[in-house]
């Protein structure tokens, strides 16, 4: 799917406002926040991710055999420069922000690059690190073709969805990792789309 760069492109200075942002309450303490069409120039950061950022595929043990990673991958640690500005502004828009309630700021970059509607992640927490046991926040920015990001509650009980659409941010925070899993269920048909995640050091 090709998007369409907006009529007035922003200035190289722009950089996103949180002041949109809305908090959805879930249970035991989780919740998520999200804004629509939150980062500025997300057609160039889109295209800037879909050919800079040094994609890898993975494999991983599934009961007796090893299997296919469903979606693409890449990881920016701390240390390293992120493949476009705006996700520089993006992160410190969010450090700022979020220092508040998080204490510390936000420093890695996962990227996931879902090609098609086949492209998924299972239900899981990132659980791995502080988040087992501490609450935490990631920050999602979500481009390219809308996919549905699926929440449910640890031991059952009603669930909840988003549609992160083009440029959409969406942090999940509280206890949400610890209490809630989250998943990017298959679809019938889509287009490429690409996630950004922000996380704390040892939050995975």
């Amino acid at each position: 799917m090709d998007f369409q760069g907006t009529l007035f492109a922003p200035p190289e200075t722009a950089a996103p406002r949180c002041d949109a942002i809305t908090r959805r309450p879930l249970t035991h303490g989780a919740w998520i926040d999200v804004a629509r069409g939150w980062l500025p120039a997300a057609d160039e950061v889109f295209d800037t991710l879909r050919h800079a950022v040094p994609w890898r595929a993975e494999r991983r043990q599934m009961y007796d055999r090893v299997v296919d990673v469903p979606r693409l991958v890449h990881t920016y640690l701390a240390a390293d420069a992120l493949p476009h500005p705006m996700l520089d502004r993006a992160r410190d828009a969010l450090s700022e922000h979020y220092l508040p309630e998080l204490g510390e700021r936000f420093r890695t970059a996962g990227c996931c690059f879902y090609r098609d509607g086949n492209d998924s992640v299972a239900w899981h927490g990132d659980r791995i690190g502080r988040g087992r046991s501490h609450d935490t926040m990631v920050a999602i920015i979500s481009l390219g073709d809308p996919r549905r990001l699926a929440l449910r509650p640890v031991g059952g009980g009603a669930s909840t969805s988003v549609e992160m659409g083009h440029g959409d941010l969406v942090v999940m925070g509280g206890s949400c990792q610890r209490t809630w899993e989250h998943a990017v269920p298959k679809v019938a048909s889509a287009g490429p789309r690409m996630s950004v995640q922000f996380r704390p050091i040892n939050v995975f």
